[in-house]
């Protein structure tokens, strides 16, 4: 469903060789995944954990807690991202443990439907609550650790922060503002030798929506499934386990991209189809936009070779 591919959505990573690095160096890097329960934060704690990186790996609820448990490599934490009293307990515990920390992917996040006009107040606050001020929180809280070891933070974006929709209002804001929270936490990290980075995911399996509609009232998920359609509603897409090769990507290449938008190879549907060239052609559209009609207005010669001059130290195409 739309919801489900703008709500999760960003060209294709490339997996790195995790065997290349020794099993010590591996094991003594921590990373903290916050929303691990499920989804894209269960596929980037799996894969972590199973090439040897140490996870603390966070939930809300004891039978998520207790499933990620009996994972090997795997320390799970209670946390919900609003309650600052549950981050101050993660701190405690990840510096009880005497590993420092290597790498924060603030992962958890939920979806809101509606135009300004059809959301409640309570949707946008929490919308804001979890999508924006908890990764700013959780970046305050572990920025030291990860100082500290020249580490990453990586942050789950969607191509709802770059291209927008007429239902998706809050938590395109919300994603807008992790484009923003990347760029600004990496000129704050660059002079200590640490990083960050977004990823941008196009339509991935996930609970994201289902959970929205178990918050909805009657009215609200009658409102959903007008919009959208029963077909796209029972839509079905890839497990993301492309975006967890992403997320070790940008934790652990030596020079990590900022973006990643990372779109399924292997699975066909509407939305995905063609996701790649509309992100691109809606980041192009803007800088007409913010370039048209002005005193300093750039000709297309200008504007071309300005795009040759960034594209200069662009990485290659990948297979």
């Amino acid at each position: 469903m739309r919801l489900l591919v703008l709500a999760l959505c960003g060209l294709i990573a490339t997996p790195i060789l995790a065997a290349t690095q020794p099993l010590e160096e591996r094991l003594s890097k921590a990373v903290l995944v916050t929303g691990a329960s499920s989804g894209i934060g269960r596929k980037i704690t799996e894969r972590l954990a199973a090439d040897g990186y140490f996870v603390y790996a966070t939930a809300r609820k004891d039978e998520d807690l207790k499933a990620l448990a009996a994972i090997k490599n795997v320390q799970p934490l209670r946390l919900d991202v609003t309650h600052p009293a549950e981050i101050t307990a993660a701190v405690e515990s990840v510096t009880k443990a005497g590993r420092g920390l290597y790498g924060l992917v603030n992962n958890a996040g939920i979806a809101t439907f509606g135009t300004i006009a059809d959301m409640t107040p309570e949707e946008f606050d929490l919308s804001m609550k979890v999508n924006v001020y908890g990764p700013v929180m959780m970046v305050k809280a572990f920025e030291s650790m990860i100082i500290a070891q020249k580490g990453r933070v990586i942050n789950i974006g969607s191509v709802s922060g770059i291209l927008a929709t007429r239902d998706l209002a809050a938590y395109q804001m919300s994603k807008h503002a992790i484009e923003a929270l990347t760029d600004s936490l990496a000129l704050q990290l660059a002079p200590f030798g640490a990083q960050a980075s977004v990823i941008e995911p196009g339509a991935y399996n996930s609970h994201i929506v289902e959970n929205m509609l178990a918050r909805l009232s009657p009215e609200g998920k009658t409102y959903v499934q007008k919009v959208e359609g029963p077909k796209k509603m029972d839509a079905h897409y890839p497990e993301p386990d492309e975006v967890a090769v992403a997320v070790e990507d940008a934790l652990f290449e030596p020079t990590p991209k900022r973006r990643y938008l990372v779109i399924p190879r292997h699975f066909t549907d509407p939305i995905n189809a063609g996701l790649a060239e509309r992100t691109i052609r809606g980041e192009i559209e803007q800088l007409v936009q913010l370039n048209e009609g002005q005193p300093y207005t750039f000709d297309r010669a200008t504007l071309i070779k300005m795009l040759d001059d960034a594209l200069s130290t662009a990485r290659p195409r990948t297979d």
